[in-house]
């Protein structure tokens, strides 16, 4: 074998020894491209990348393309996808203390959910996750925001709700909820709301301003916004622990550190994002109603005590936290 042939197959040997260490991983979400859990993501890739002079890079899969988020949760326990950032929902029935977050008005406000993620209590549920026969790794906690209630007539107390039909997402609790505070709850697919409101099958529905605006349901005759913040539910990112396990100490450290600063960044585009449909909204005539929780609160205290009675001592925790 000559020089040449030989430093060839070093180089070419080397280029391989490379090759196998980098890793473009799939991230994924049912959001559009430019949503703030798309963003953070797509920007902790670009971190991983340069830290890693490019041997780690994301591809991001936004608009769910890859599935649902069931869909995308079991292609990441297999590890078919890398990264996801999914709902709680499909998370419960695998790590049941993630449902505490599902309570209503198991947060005071959107300040208090967020000292709660950031702190012990959001640690300790990302390791049970991690610990869980889940396959999945909890990275890091993302603000799906603050959902309200939203309907054809004004509401102020409980009474107001009276007779009234409300979409809620379907799961028990949730329609329970509403139920419990007024109205009338019916378990619908989201893609359906719109036509419901129209029709009037629908009296209103429930969700957070960038939602409410971006389904045009304002259209459908809901003009009124009730700041009820009744459920403040976070949404979480997860890595496949296929591919997390494949992962040399130091990379999985850099992972949990950039993962950190997109739950940080995360907050920020979503705050501007609520900022900026709610000024979108007023400006297609919604009305905004403030008013007292405490009403909603009280009437909601069954719910709390059938579901969360599994979640007891956690739930004191959370209301501890300052």
């Amino acid at each position: 074998m000559t020089f040449r042939t030989t430093f060839l197959a070093a180089v070419i040997g080397m280029a391989a020894a490379i090759s196998a260490h980098a890793q473009t991983m799939k991230a994924a979400d049912v959001h559009p491209p430019g949503y703030p859990t798309v963003v953070a993501v797509e920007n902790m890739g670009k971190k991983l990348e340069a830290a890693t002079n490019g041997r780690i890079k994301f591809q991001m899969f936004p608009n769910s393309v890859l599935g649902g988020e069931k869909e995308m949760i079991e292609q990441t326990q297999v590890g078919a996808i890398q990264v996801l950032r999914t709902s709680l929902g499909p998370i419960g029935p695998v790590v049941p203390e993630v449902n505490v977050f599902n309570m209503p008005f198991v947060f005071r406000d959107i300040p208090h959910m967020r000292a709660v993620i950031d702190g012990p209590i959001g640690q300790e549920l990302l390791d049970k996750i991690t610990a869980s026969p889940a396959k999945l790794v909890g990275l890091a906690w993302m603000d799906g925001g603050s959902r309200s209630l939203y309907t054809k007539k004004p509401v102020r107390k409980p009474e107001d709700l009276k007779g009234q039909k409300i979409r809620m997402m379907g799961n028990p609790v949730f329609v329970d909820t509403m139920n419990a505070m007024g109205g009338n709850g019916i378990a619908m697919g989201f893609g359906e709301v719109f036509s419901a409101l129209q029709t009037g099958v629908l009296d209103g529905a429930e969700n957070n301003p960038p939602s409410f605006y971006t389904t045009n349901h304002f259209k459908a005759g809901a003009k009124y916004y009730t700041q009820t913040n009744h459920l403040i539910i976070p949404e979480i990112l997860v890595m496949s622990k296929v591919t997390w396990d494949k992962l040399p100490a130091a990379d999985q450290a850099l992972v949990k550190k950039t993962a950190r600063e997109a739950q940080m960044e995360q907050r920020v585009l979503w705050d501007k994002a609520v900022a900026d449909y709610t000024v979108k909204l007023k400006a297609e005539g919604v009305e905004f109603i403030n008013i007292d929780n405490k009403p909603f609160f009280d009437a909601t205290a069954p719910v709390r005590a059938k579901y969360g009675a599994q979640y007891a001592d956690l739930m004191k925790r959370i209301e501890a936290v300052k």
